[in-house]
C-alpha cells in the first residue's frame, strides 16, 4: 500500500514543478497543498491521514501538542537543515523520522541587496511614477559608494553580504555577541566594539543571526533611537530579533529614514499590518530562500529523504 505524502504551504505548487515524484510512483501518493492554515485544529485535521508530510521551512510549527496529533505520520521532511519550528524532541518520543535538505545561503544575500538598493535609489516609487505616467524624477537616490554598512551577525549570509560592500566601496564593520577580531579581519571588515557603537555609525543596518533566546528582541525602541534618521534597516533573518512595536513606532516617527523586511511576526502578512501600508518600508513576502536552485535542491532531497526511508536507511536526519 503506498505510503500517503503530504506537502503543505507550497504557496507557489511548486514541489510537483522541482522533484521528479515519478520516482516514487507506486510506492508513494503524493498531496499538495498551496494554502495556509494557521489553526492547530486544522493543520491536525487535514494531516491526520498522511504517513509522510513535507514542510518549508518555519511556515508551520511542528509542536509537541500538533505531533501527537498525528499518530499516522512516520517521516516528516523540512527544507533546510535546521527548524526551530519542529518540536524534534517530541518527534523522537512518538517515532517520527525528521529528515532535511541541504539549503543555499546565496539567496537570501542576494535579495538583502535587492532591498537595500531599493530603498536607497527609491526604486518602487520611481518604477510606479513611471509606470503610471506620473513625476519624471521625483526623488533622490542615497549613496552606498562611502557609506557605513553594519551587519548585525557575520555568518555564511553575513559574509556574503559584506564582500558586496566592500564591492560597493563601503565601510563594512559588524558585531555579534561572539564575533572575534580574526573572523571579521578574515572577512575584510571591521570589528565593532558594540552594538551601540555599530547603530550609531552605520548608515545600512542589516540583520544576520538565528533567532534565539539571546536575539529575540535584540533590536528594540532604545537601539533604534541610536540609528542615524537617514539610516536603513535591513531584516532578511527573523521577524523577532527586531522589535516590531518598536519598529512600526520609528518608521511612523521617521526616526529613521526606512526598513527593508522580508520577515514577520506573523505569515502570511494579516491584510491589514500597518506595515504593507507605510511609504518608507520595501517589503517582501519572505522571498529570501525563494529560488529555483534552492527549490530544487529542496524537493529533489526531499524525494531522495522518502526514497531512503523507505528502504530504512534514513538520510539526513536531524
Amino acid at each position: 500500500m503506498a505510503l500517503q505524502c503530504a506537502v503543505i504551504d507550497d504557496y507557489q505548487d511548486a514541489a510537483r514543478r522541482f522533484g521528479d515524484w515519478k520516482q516514487l510512483a507506486g510506492n508513494v501518493e503524493l498531496t499538495v497543498f498551496t494554502d495556509h492554515l494557521d489553526e492547530e485544529n486544522a493543520v491536525a485535521e487535514r494531516l491526520a491521514p498522511f504517513d509522510v508530510v513535507v514542510i518549508m521551512r518555519e511556515r508551520t510549527p511542528f509542536s509537541a501538542a500538533l505531533l501527537r496529533r498525528l499518530p499516522q505520520l512516520k517521516l516528516l521532511i523540512t527544507s533546510g537543515m535546521r527548524n526551530a519550528a519542529v518540536d524534534l524532541q517530541a518527534a523522537r518520543e512518538q517515532g517520527i523520522t525528521v529528515c532535511g535538505t541541504a539549503s543555499n545561503s546565496q539567496p537570501p544575500a542576494e535579495l538583502t541587496w535587492a532591498l537595500i538598493l531599493g530603498l536607497a535609489r527609491h526604486i518602487l516609487p520611481e518604477a510606479a511614477a513611471l509606470r503610471g505616467r506620473g513625476p519624471w524624477q521625483h526623488t533622490v537616490g542615497a549613496d552606498l559608494h562611502g557609506a557605513t554598512l553594519g551587519l548585525i551577525g557575520l555568518g555564511k549570509i553575513g559574509t556574503q553580504v559584506a564582500r558586496v560592500g566592500v564591492a560597493f566601496g563601503m565601510d563594512v564593520v559588524a558585531w555579534s555577541e561572539n564575533l572575534t577580531a580574526e573572523r571579521t579581519d578574515a572577512a575584510g571588515v571591521r570589528l565593532a566594539p558594540s552594538k551601540h557603537a555599530l547603530l550609531t555609525e552605520a548608515d545600512v543596518v542589516s540583520v544576520h543571526l538565528v533567532l534565539g533566546p539571546q536575539s529575540r528582541g535584540l533590536i528594540g525602541a532604545p537601539e533604534l533611537a541610536l540609528m542615524k534618521e537617514t539610516a536603513l534597516l535591513i531584516n532578511t533573518s527573523r521577524a523577532g530579533i527586531v522589535d516590531q512595536t518598536a519598529l512600526l513606532t520609528a518608521l511612523s516617527r521617521h526616526q529613521i529614514r526606512g526598513a527593508g523586511l522580508d520577515v514577520f511576526e506573523e505569515e502570511p502578512l494579516p491584510h491589514d499590518s500597518p506595515f504593507r501600508d507605510l511609504p518608507n518600508v520595501l517589503a517582501t513576502p519572505h522571498l529570501g530562500y525563494v529560488t529555483e536552485r534552492n527549490y530544487r535542491g529542496y524537493f529533489q532531497e526531499a524525494i531522495e529523504n522518502i526514497e531512503a526511508f523507505l528502504n530504512e536507511r534514513p538520510i539526513r536526519t536531524l
